[in-house]
C-alpha cells in the first residue's frame, strides 16, 4: 500500500517525459492526481535504455521513491539495438530498484510493426521478478491515431488512457 506520502518515480524516456501534450497532461501528471501523491516525472526524450540504466542509481538515491514506473526501451527498438541488450538493460535497472528496497511496475513497450504488441521480454522479466505488468496500453494508444500526437508519442487522450491504465494496476495489486 501506498503512503501517503509516498513518491512515484515514472521514469523512461519521450513517452514518459510527456511529447506530444502539455506538461500537465502526460501521464506522470494525471497520474499523480489520480493518486493524490508526488509523482516525478523522469522521462529523457530519445534515451536508450543503456544511458537510462546509467542514470537511475542516482535518482533513485536522490528521491528515494516508494515506487519506480518504469517504461523503457522504444529508442532501443527503434535504433534496432537488440532485444538483448534491452533486456540486460531492464533487469540491471529493475535490481538497482530492489536493492534499494523499491517497488517496481514495469510498463511494456512495442516493436515498431504493423500489429502492435509489447515485446515478450517484458513478459519474462514480470514473471522473474514478479512485477506488475501493463503490457498492452502503450501498443493499444500508439495503434490508434485518434490517442496519437505524431507516429510515436501520444497526445493527452493516450496519456490520459496511460494513466487510467496503470492506476488500474495499481489498484489490482494494492498499492491503493
Amino acid at each position: 500500500m501506498l503512503s501517503a506520502n509516498a513518491v512515484i518515480l515514472a521514469y523512461g524516456d519521450s513517452i514518459t517525459a510527456g511529447n506530444g501534450a502539455p506538461p500537465t497532461q502526460n501521464y506522470s501528471s494525471l497520474l499523480a492526481e489520480k493518486l493524490q501523491r508526488t509523482v516525478i516525472n523522469a522521462g529523457v526524450p530519445g534515451e536508450i535504455s543503456a544511458h537510462g540504466l546509467k542514470r537511475l542509481p542516482a535518482l533513485l538515491d536522490k528521491h528515494q521513491p516508494t515506487l519506480l514506473i518504469l517504461c523503457h526501451g522504444g529508442n532501443d527498438m527503434i535504433r534496432k539495438l537488440g532485444a538483448n541488450e534491452l533486456e540486460k538493460n531492464l533487469r540491471a535497472m529493475i535490481d538497482a530498484a530492489i536493492s534499494r528496497n523499491i517497488n517496481v511496475v514495469l510498463i511494456g513497450v512495442p516493436k515498431p510493426g504493423i500489429f502492435l504488441e509489447s515485446l515478450d521480454i517484458y513478459d519474462q522479466i514480470a514473471a522473474e521478478y514478479n512485477l506488475p505488468l501493463e503490457r498492452d496500453v502503450v501498443p493499444k494508444v500508439l495503434a490508434d491515431n485518434a490517442l496519437k500526437s505524431d507516429l510515436i508519442h501520444p497526445n493527452a487522450r493516450g496519456y490520459s488512457m496511460m494513466a487510467d491504465s496503470i492506476y488500474l494496476l495499481l489498484q489490482k495489486n494494492g498499492a491503493i
